[in-house]
């Protein structure tokens, strides 16, 4: 589908769905800097109950818990210092306590959270489907940036996200629901069968299965055609990032780059010039 000028009806929801993204945005900062030290916790924990040993032992730790502070003096967030964006330019980017600089991706993200909303709702109007496909895109922003973070991409994200495209699929398009599952196959079993081909040759692994799943669930939403642009798209960003940072210095030569990001971004491309890529990938031209 092409981009195309709103009706008013759609550029006022699309305005709303901007605002409620920016509120989003804030939660998903919260999310993606605690539930992969949640995760942490309870998988050494676990791994403290195999052995028999006493688990560790926390103050409450969750999405919810503790109040937001700042990570260098321990100061509490107030509501009036965690409004999206505009907090964060009338602190002028630092604590209001200690001064120490807070990080510019905390309003970029909510920004994108908004931008994305909006986006998806003046493209494809409003509608449970294009509901759904704004949780998806702030899912995939979500993430992207946990895996950038910790190469990490957590099932608890995932696989609800898995889930929500095969349902919708069921309840709204339940003549395209033999392809969304057949691109959730696809789109696991392929990614599977590289990483094993990968570990054969090199006695390495390329890549996590958390790619594996979050491939699923691109073919879950898209199809099993979109799966073909997708991985070319993510692959030419992934090597082209990749091989910038390495001989910039940024990242040393050798490491291992996450590729979840690079799957996201490519599936959040796709939520708006899907066909496109089609037609690009198999040499078609956009049309």
């Amino acid at each position: 589908m092409g981009w195309a000028a709103p009706a008013v009806g759609t550029a006022a929801a699309a305005g709303m769905a901007a605002v409620f993204g920016l509120l989003v945005g804030s939660f998903l900062n919260v999310l993606i800097l605690r539930l992969p030290v949640m995760l942490e916790r309870g998988w050494r924990n676990e791994a403290l109950a195999m052995l028999d040993l006493p688990p560790e032992t926390h103050e409450p730790f969750d999405l919810l818990r503790p109040r937001s502070r700042c990570g260098a003096c321990g100061h509490p967030i107030g509501w009036w210092e965690n409004i999206p964006v505009l907090s964060w330019l009338l602190l002028r980017g630092r604590c209001s306590a200690c001064s120490t600089r807070i990080s510019p991706r905390y309003p970029l993200v909510e920004i994108a959270s908004a931008v994305l909303a909006a986006l998806v709702i003046a493209q494809h109007g409003v509608s449970p489907w294009s509901a759904g496909l704004v949780v998806l895109a702030w899912g995939l922003l979500a993430l992207a940036v946990i895996d950038f973070d910790t190469t990490l991409l957590p099932d608890g994200l995932t696989l609800p996200l898995l889930w929500l495209g095969l349902l919708l699929q069921a309840w709204l398009h339940p003549d395209r629901l033999p392809q969304a599952v057949a691109g959730a196959a696809i789109g696991y079993g392929s990614l599977w069968c590289v990483y094993q081909g990968f570990r054969l040759l090199t006695g390495k692994e390329g890549m996590g299965f958390g790619d594996f799943k979050l491939f699923a669930v691109l073919g879950a939403w898209f199809g099993p055609l979109a799966l073909l642009p997708i991985i070319v798209l993510s692959a030419l960003c992934g090597a082209v990032v990749g091989l910038s940072l390495q001989w910039s210095g940024v990242i040393e030569r050798g490491r291992a780059i996450p590729f979840g990001p690079f799957l996201a971004c490519a599936g959040v491309l796709n939520l708006f010039i899907g066909p496109r890529l089609l037609a690009w990938t198999l040499g078609g031209g956009a049309g």
